[in-house]
């Protein structure tokens, strides 16, 4: 969803709504470019070249570049040091401003994203945010919840995966669709 089609659609009255009632606010990736004041592409990389003016919430501007920014990185919520996240970094676009100099994620030699001087609002270019347990118990305490209690994701993933390894090997005859694979 673009600035344009949150308009159109009244969401960003209802954002706004939601903020001034003390609410808060995440946007990852586009969502982060969209709470500053514009997304530009100069080169028409998403359709026609324009600049649109994106919600304003964070004092950052995003120009889309051609070279898109792919890594796999690891640090922790500056709000809370103990909240380590991981993920990748995924975004096509660069963004400039005064709302990086509050990030919300510091890296071993970098920071990434923003926060709101009212620390409201944040932003971020890392995807798996909420991937480690003390990084989404900290962002749910950030949201107003008061005791969170995030299962543990990655140990339910695996024992989901061990469970229909499990069922599989109880109701195919995995030989013979080998047999079937290889002729």
């Amino acid at each position: 969803m673009t600035p344009i089609a949150l308009r159109s659609e009244a969401w960003e009255s209802v954002i706004l709504r939601h903020l001034r009632y003390g609410g808060r606010l995440l946007g990852i990736c586009g969502g982060f470019q969209m709470l500053g004041h514009s997304i530009d592409d100069p080169l028409g990389l998403e359709g026609q070249r324009n600049c649109i003016a994106g919600l304003g919430l964070l004092d950052i501007k995003t120009t889309l570049t051609p070279e898109k920014t792919l890594r796999n990185v690891s640090g922790h919520l500056t709000f809370e040091d103990n909240a380590v996240v991981s993920g990748y970094e995924i975004h096509a676009g660069v963004s400039k401003g005064e709302g990086l100099n509050k990030p919300l994620i510091q890296f071993d030699d970098y920071t990434d994203g923003a926060r709101s001087i009212d620390n409201q609002i944040c932003g971020t270019y890392l995807h798996g945010l909420f991937e480690s347990t003390t990084a989404c118990n900290a962002l749910l305490r950030w949201a107003g919840l008061e005791h969170p209690t995030t299962p543990d994701y990655q140990a339910l993933r695996e024992s989901d995966l061990e469970r229909l390894a499990d069922t599989i090997d109880q109701h195919l005859d995995l030989t013979s669709i080998d047999n079937y694979i290889n002729k």
